[in-house]
């Protein structure tokens, strides 16, 4: 880091927890953000910020006028833009020093597995169950942890999904054997059942925060755990998450 980057991330250098060389980590990682509304507005503007070096954005959408109630890396000035573009120009507008790649195209297996091949972390900010699906399978592929987040209507939920092995050779839940690939899921969306602005930004926040914890190597993750928000009543649970030995996607296989 040059002298204007110590001072600009000198509020970081100062955390024990951080300092210079968790912050240097930081500069130097690459990050997956897969969304690029609700929940990924506040994860790309504050790792942007952090000074994330190398952050790559996926969505297929673009910004409407009913987004600006909560997706604040959006403008209406954008409205008709790609999402990942205008996103891209409210990163680069906090921290001009950033590689923002901006792909405004649909998470699919062949792009996700493209994308994380150098990546250090993935952030899950969809809105549909296939998306978070493969994108955690192309996580357990690449042995990259998945920050995912969810939010609707006043409830929301962050969990950290790292299928690592651990020291003791041990390791830890995907979101698959939270939400198994074929179970039966309700599709709920903003657009159907409304969502409290702010909560994204709760949400949206708390990933920023892991996935800031794991490339700087600082503090205790949410790995898992999945911790459970109550807006409206302003409560939080967390929920310990156990290893599916059976999981389709992060499981041992079967012998022959």
């Amino acid at each position: 880091m040059n002298d204007d980057e110590l001072l600009r991330y000198s509020r970081h250098i100062l955390l024990d927890a951080i300092g210079i060389e968790g912050q240097q980590r930081i500069v130097d990682a690459r990050a997956l953000i897969v969304g690029a509304g609700g929940l990924g507005s506040p994860v790309a503007l504050y790792l942007a910020g952090a000074g994330v070096g190398h952050i790559t954005l996926i969505d297929d959408d673009t910004v409407d006028l009913t987004n600006l109630q909560r997706q604040i890396a959006h403008t209406e000035a954008r409205v008709g833009q790609p999402k990942v573009e205008s996103a891209r120009a409210a990163m680069l507008a906090l921290n001009p020093r950033l590689r923002v790649d901006a792909i405004a195209r649909r998470a699919d297996d062949a792009l996700l597995d493209a994308a994380l091949a150098r990546c250090d972390v993935a952030l899950d900010c969809s809105d549909n169950f296939a998306t978070r699906q493969a994108l955690n399978r192309a996580c357990v592929a690449h042995h990259v942890p998945l920050v995912s987040g969810a939010a609707i209507r006043g409830d929301g939920q962050v969990a950290v999904f790292d299928s690592r092995p651990r020291a003791d050779g041990s390791r830890g839940p995907c979101y698959a054997c939270l939400f198994p690939p074929h179970a039966a899921v309700e599709e709920v969306r903003c657009a159907l059942m409304g969502v409290l602005a702010p909560l994204v930004g709760i949400v949206g926040s708390m990933q920023a925060a892991e996935a800031l914890k794991l490339l700087a190597g600082a503090g205790r993750s949410l790995a898992g755990r999945l911790l459970l928000i109550d807006a409206f009543d302003m409560e939080l649970r967390t929920i310990t998450l156990a290893r599916d030995p059976a999981c389709p996607v992060c499981g041992v296989p079967a012998a022959a």
